[in-house]
């Protein structure tokens, strides 16, 4: 039996919403990112967990030697097999299941990512844990997603449950600080950037309840020029726009674990969420 919120995550995050918002103005430019932070190789197995419809995977396909994406969703691994056959991609597999448990062996993977997902976990601890035991020694993890300020976490987190059901909440800045100590990951990389978009695109592809759009509306135009969502919201002409601060963690899985000295966290720049 599925519990929640993995069923709402199943029942309310069809790819309408996932595919279109893959597709947005510097999605490609974080990517990318991803993809230089990893120093993917050719001859590098990558698992993408929570892989949506397959664009990160797809991509990483074209730089590794092999690459396997996992999701919860039928629909979003329905979507990714048909990306792969447009782009007549022969290096990659996908497979169904929760990403709480991964169904890997220990030591399986050179690289292991998760991009803007983290925000759907329950308990995003055990989903990086799982992350880091299928990885091998000497590896690379990646996690990026939406990371607030303390005070700013709450009010994001009441809008985007508006907008999309599936969501859970976004790491505070304080978490992904624990988050990185406690994984002991080693030469950590910290980079941050910002996914700008407009509010009417962003309703277009997403899937509020009736009549919760307008109250999406009310919620975004409030918060012109106050920020206390911690996206920046403002006017461009009549169109009301935004800036969603994100997080890229990168570190490499030791070799032994014995006698080995948790290291110096890097604190994201809490005013670049504001």
């Amino acid at each position: 039996m599925i519990c929640n919120p993995n069923r709402t995550i199943i029942e309310r995050f069809p790819p309408l919403q996932a595919i279109p918002s893959a597709e947005l103005p510097g999605h490609s430019a974080s990517i990318q990112m991803l993809i230089e932070m990893s120093g993917v190789h050719a001859t590098d197995t990558v698992l993408d967990v929570a892989c949506g419809p397959g664009l990160v995977a797809c991509e990483f396909a074209a730089h590794a030697r092999f690459v396997t994406g996992m999701d919860i969703t039928s629909r979003m691994i329905a979507a990714a097999r048909e990306r792969q056959a447009e782009k007549q991609l022969h290096n990659l597999a996908w497979q169904i299941g929760d990403v709480s448990l991964l169904p890997f062996s220990s030591n399986s993977f050179d690289i292991v990512l998760a991009r803007y997902s983290f925000h759907h976990f329950e308990k995003p601890e055990m989903v990086l844990s799982e992350m880091i035991r299928v990885c091998k020694p000497g590896g690379r993890v990646l996690v990026a997603d939406v990371v607030m300020p303390s005070d700013k976490a709450e009010s994001y987190n009441q809008l985007e449950k508006i907008r999309d059901p599936s969501h859970v909440k976004a790491l505070e800045i304080s978490e992904i600080v624990r988050l990185i100590h406690n994984s002991r990951l080693l030469d950590l990389k910290i980079q941050q950037h910002k996914v700008e978009g407009e509010v009417e695109q962003q309703l277009n592809i997403s899937s509020p309840a009736p009549g919760d759009a307008d109250k999406i509306r009310r919620l975004f135009r409030s918060d012109i020029d106050k920020d206390h969502l911690g996206i920046n919201v403002h006017l461009e002409g009549e169109a009301m726009r935004f800036a969603i601060p994100i997080v890229v963690l990168a570190g490499t899985k030791a070799r032994c674990l014995y006698g080995l000295k948790r290291p110096p966290v890097a604190i994201p720049d809490p005013s670049f969420a504001g």
